[in-house]
């Protein structure tokens, strides 16, 4: 009997512990001391320029023609918009942190906002080439916000997504969630500066995380979403697949003895 109570108590035991909770698969969940994040402080900071980073810039005036000659176009005379094309035909800040226009020339635009980029180009147009009944239009974007996913991840690799601003959540989403074995808290962000690389670990399960410097991504961030220990153990990820795995066990513990007894 005593054998018999030891034996289903280590059962409930290893369901217990080989079994992912709940707790570890809901995103943003008001902890113990956790508080409701104001907007004010969600809200991210605006962008700085990075070597490598590719911009959109389209410039427009009343006489297109005019317009044409400070963009890079494709063969059919307009600038591409698909990702690939945005590539070849987008401004790359190079290693000094310079952009070539043409007609404009170099300018350097590492550690600037695109705020900052759109009215050093307008103001140089119109001091150089048009006067203001030109109605010149200048338009700066980064050209996507690329990220790599990889790990517990559904869909891993890098994305391109045409947005302003990419919360980590949308990042997530958009490469087919992360995997039920994935650790949720614990999710590292690996970030390029230019002070150089910083690398931290984000609580996806805590609501506070939204206050992080890391819940909103940049350009070229990497994520790696780490496996739990249930995929090490390889009991199951529920209580019936650990279930169905001890009574596996079991069953071949029986089938041994038996054999060798024999």
């Amino acid at each position: 009997m005593n054998k018999f109570v030891g034996c289903l108590i280590l059962l409930v035991s290893v369901l217990m512990t080989s079994c992912i909770s709940t707790q570890d698969l809901i995103y943003l969940q008001k902890k113990d001391g956790s508080v409701e994040v104001p907007i004010a402080m969600v809200a991210s900071k605006p962008y700085r320029m990075q070597v490598n980073d590719v911009l959109s810039i389209s410039i427009k005036t009343i006489d297109p023609k005019l317009a044409s000659i400070f963009t890079i176009a494709n063969d059919g005379g307009k600038p591409s918009q698909s990702d690939t094309g945005l590539y070849f035909d987008g401004f790359t800040v190079d290693d000094h942190g310079n952009i070539r226009i043409p007609v404009l020339g170099e300018l350097n635009v590492i550690g600037y906002t695109l705020d900052d980029i759109r009215l050093r180009i307008e103001k140089q147009l119109l001091s150089d080439y048009f006067t203001k009944e030109a109605n010149v239009f200048v338009t700066v974007k980064l050209a996507g916000l690329r990220f790599t996913m990889n790990g517990e991840i559904g869909a891993p690799g890098t994305k391109i997504l045409f947005q302003e601003q990419v919360n980590i959540m949308e990042a997530i989403a958009n490469a087919g969630d992360i995997t039920i074995t994935g650790d949720r808290k614990a999710v590292t962000v690996i970030r390029k500066t230019p002070t150089g690389v910083q690398m931290a670990d984000i609580d996806l399960t805590d609501i506070n995380v939204m206050q992080s410097p890391y819940f909103y991504l940049q350009p070229n961030d990497y994520i790696y979403v780490k496996p739990l220990k249930q995929k090490t153990w390889g009991t199951g990820k529920t209580g019936i697949e650990s279930l169905g795995t001890i009574i596996t066990l079991l069953s071949l513990a029986t089938t041994t003895f038996l054999l060798l007894r024999n």
